[in-house]
């Protein structure tokens, strides 16, 4: 059973799978991507995607930060302009495939954690990173590796527990998230339906739908969905499969420059 979820928790939206998450009094970025409608992001292996949107903010308008989370370290995640103008004394939690090259890159405060690995961020904040695979079979050796994140925030009085899937596809092995530590009560899905070398490397709609229905977060939050040209699966799949499928959580949709509740 779910503890009572007293604190304040919001998602703002700035665009791909960059967010802005405000949990009680600290503030966390996610895949920082600012790269402008019409440019090109590099993906590796000699493959480029075009961005369709505008993200809702550039970094000299975030509000003050308490630390970065990066899934991986793909160009639709971690832009130029984020290795240009983010503090590079921000402590950021990543792979450590990703960590070993942010710190050539100046990032002195970064984090490689590794599977099931727990970081105390601050007093009542911690975050662990959890599986995720971002292709599949041999094709894995051809994209970076991910990770997922399960945040927790507490105090005497409040609890709240929020998983950010990065760019993983479904599968069922994920459960461990819940088994492992509980029940989310908020999930940030990445989605998109993202094809790469002709292979499905992020989950659409469907696949989107059935990890709803394997970890039943209160809430649901769909990111990372149409911005790039390698996105295939639009928005509208994976909201009208929870739909029609009656998934145990309640879905809630933002666009870029809006903020939704977690709670």
């Amino acid at each position: 059973m779910r503890a009572p979820v007293l604190v304040d928790a919001t998602l703002e939206f700035i665009g791909t799978a960059t967010t802005l998450l405000r949990l009680g009094p600290y503030t966390l970025l996610t895949d920082p991507d600012f790269r402008h409608r019409g440019h090109r992001a590099y993906l590796g292996k000699g493959l480029f995607s075009r961005r369709r949107t505008e993200p809702s903010r550039q970094p000299d308008t975030l509000p003050p930060l308490d630390a970065v989370l990066l899934s991986h370290l793909h160009g639709d995640h971690f832009d130029p302009i984020a290795r240009e103008q983010l503090d590079h004394r921000l402590p950021l939690l990543t792979t450590p495939a990703a960590s070993r090259r942010l710190t050539r890159w100046g990032f002195g405060q970064t984090h490689g954690v590794s599977t099931w690995e727990t970081v105390t961020l601050a007093e009542g904040l911690r975050v662990t990173s959890v599986p995720g695979q971002h292709a599949p079979g041999a094709a894995r050796a051809l994209l970076p590796p991910v990770m997922g994140s399960v945040i927790e925030y507490s105090t005497v009085d409040e609890r709240l527990r929020v998983y950010i899937t990065g760019d993983t596809l479904y599968r069922p092995w994920l459960r461990d998230v819940v088994d492992r530590l509980g029940v989310p009560d908020a999930m940030v899905i990445h989605l998109g339906g993202t094809r790469a070398f002709g292979l499905l490397v992020t989950m659409d709609g469907r696949q989107g739908a059935d990890l709803v229905d394997l970890l039943a977060p209160a809430v649901t939050v769909p990111v990372h969905y149409d911005d790039y040209t390698v996105f295939r699966s639009p928005l509208e799949e994976f909201v009208r499969l929870a739909r029609e499928r009656r998934v145990p959580s309640a879905v809630r949709t933002v666009r870029r420059g809006e903020t939704v509740s977690l709670i």
